[in-house]
């Protein structure tokens, strides 16, 4: 079973930046999936990025240009660039991974909130 653990949440006003980080805690990392989901209070977990083993990369189209994910695959991290945040960016963030057979893991999540 492969751990993973976010960082790097916070409060931030809107306009401002943000970066999440996820470190996993197995090789599986270098042949998965990896994504970033995030949960606003009352509503459904949602996609916010995803990035192939490959490099490949999907966004939400509500995050297209301010988010950018990335992947280290020597150190098996992911991380999440938030530009521009909005208020509307308030959720808890959790980390993804995505085996090629489809076993799915979470992270436990890290609470982002876009304030003034």
């Amino acid at each position: 079973q492969v751990k993973l653990v976010e960082s790097g949440g916070g409060l931030v006003q809107p306009g401002g930046s943000l970066r999440l980080s996820c470190a996993a805690s197995g090789s599986i990392f270098s042949i998965s999936r990896m994504g970033w989901y995030r949960q606003a209070p009352g509503k459904q977990r949602e996609l916010v990025a995803t990035v192939t083993s490959g490099g490949n990369t999907n966004y939400a189209d509500s995050v297209k240009g301010r988010f950018t994910i990335s992947r280290d695959n020597a150190n098996y991290t992911v991380g999440l660039q938030m530009n521009s945040l909005k208020p509307e960016d308030t959720a808890v963030y959790y980390c993804n991974l995505m085996a090629p057979w489809g076993h799915s893991s979470w992270g436990q999540g890290t609470q982002v909130t876009v304030s003034s």
